[in-house]
């Protein structure tokens, strides 16, 4: 059996074929499971075709109401085709009030109509018909992109500004506000891009010299979300006293776009200095919770604090997060519980007495990777007597206990 093609638009326009003695309408919708393009016939009449051929608007507003029943189909469902036929005649053929009527009671693909030119203002108003009088054969998908996020807006109750759009056009988060912001000034409006570089020089004085950079005990890719939130926390509070009337949104992407930079610059500098700070160690040992070790010696090409944090970003899991420095020479050692925001001094009292040598464990809390960072780097440099100033330390488990559990519970 023979198919020909009877009449076509451009693009993904349906089209109509004929197939034997039948004719159908003939169209591309979603994807089978193997993200291949599904394509999906309709039974039409002569009278159908006589319309489709002659009245774009019609065969646009056609294509719209029958995208939501391909959808439907899904990866490999079949067409709901008594539903698709009964459309016909009351998109086609009935008078124009009637089709408003209609699409005021189904559901139909808005993006479609949009893309193709269809007027906004009667569009809203359940005007289809006269809202597809400007409609055109090429499609613009980038209108249709716009429009769907101002509604989205609109449903979360976002009103923007020329300075609020400007601003997310420069980020280039106008339409998609989850992709990662860039800087694209020839997307802002000539008039308004002086106003958007003005924020944007007030975001960059707020977060000057602050860093975001990876954190090590979630591996080796992962931000520094305290710190993220620190820089954005100062951006936000910076550009609000200085343009308290930019909406919620374009404040958010400024500061994304000042973190997502912060973070860039932050990973092509060292996390720690990895010059022997003078008088440190000559060895030490790196051990973690499954059994992992590795042993840093001075003549090494990378300072300790920066091979224990590379050690900690290859061997750190969920079930693993608790990792040991020793100086074995000087009997001494600290133990990083990262799943408790805690760290343990330990030190040898009496050396080989008995069977085992005695130690005193001390505790305290740690106030986030910086926290950690800055014990390592101490330790590091002067053992356990360095971390005096870091207390308090206690030796009561009890007591720190009740002391972890009442940070947790603020």
């Amino acid at each position: 059996m023979g198919v020909n093609t009877v009449f076509a638009r451009r693009g993904w326009i349906p089209s109509v074929i004929r197939e034997g003695d039948e004719l159908k309408l003939m169209l591309g919708a979603g994807a089978d499971a193997n993200h291949e393009p599904r394509t999906f016939t309709v039974p039409i009449t002569e009278a159908h075709l006589a319309v489709i051929r002659e009245d774009l608007a019609r065969h646009l507003l056609l294509w719209s109401a029958l995208l939501p029943l391909c959808d439907d189909a899904g990866t490999r469902g079949r067409l709901d085709e008594s539903a698709a036929v009964a459309l016909l005649d009351p998109v086609l053929l009935a008078p124009p009030e009637d089709v408003d009527a209609l699409f005021r009671r189904i559901r139909w693909d808005r993006s479609r109509l949009v893309a193709q030119g269809a007027r906004l203002g009667p569009l809203e108003h359940g005007q289809v018909c006269e809202a597809m009088r400007a409609a055109t054969e090429t499609p613009d998908e980038k209108r249709a992109q716009q429009h769907h996020a101002d509604r989205r807006r609109a449903e979360r109750g976002v009103v923007l500004g020329p300075l609020d759009a400007a601003i997310l056009r420069y980020t280039g988060q106008y339409l998609h506000g989850a992709t990662k912001p860039r800087r694209l000034p020839d997307a802002v409006d000539s008039a308004l891009l002086p106003q958007v570089m003005r924020v944007i020089a007030t975001a960059e004085r707020a977060c000057a010299g602050m860093r975001i950079g990876l954190d090590p005990r979630r591996g080796n890719r992962a931000t520094d979300k305290r710190a993220w939130e620190r820089t954005a926390a100062a951006v936000d509070a910076a550009v609000r006293r200085a343009y308290p009337g930019l909406a919620e949104d374009a404040v958010r992407t400024v500061s994304f776009l000042m973190c997502a930079e912060v973070a860039d610059r932050s990973r092509s500098a060292p996390a720690d200095d990895d010059a022997d700070p003078g008088a440190g160690k000559a060895a030490l040992s790196f051990t973690d919770d499954r059994g992992g070790e590795l042993t840093w010696r001075r003549d090494g090409r990378r300072g300790a604090s920066a091979e224990f944090w590379a050690f900690v970003a290859d061997r750190s899991a969920a079930d693993n997060e608790v990792f040991t420095i020793e100086d074995e020479a000087m009997g001494e050692g600290i133990q990083l519980h990262f799943y408790a925001d805690s760290v343990a001094r330990i030190t040898t009292v009496r050396p080989q007495v008995g069977p085992d040598p005695q130690y005193r464990v001390e505790y305290r809390l740690v106030d986030g990777l910086d926290g950690y960072r800055e014990l390592v780097r101490d330790f590091v440099r002067g053992g356990c007597a360095a971390l005096d100033g870091y207390g308090p330390w206690t030796a009561d488990v009890a007591e720190f206990e009740r002391a972890r559990r009442g940070r947790g519970a603020r």
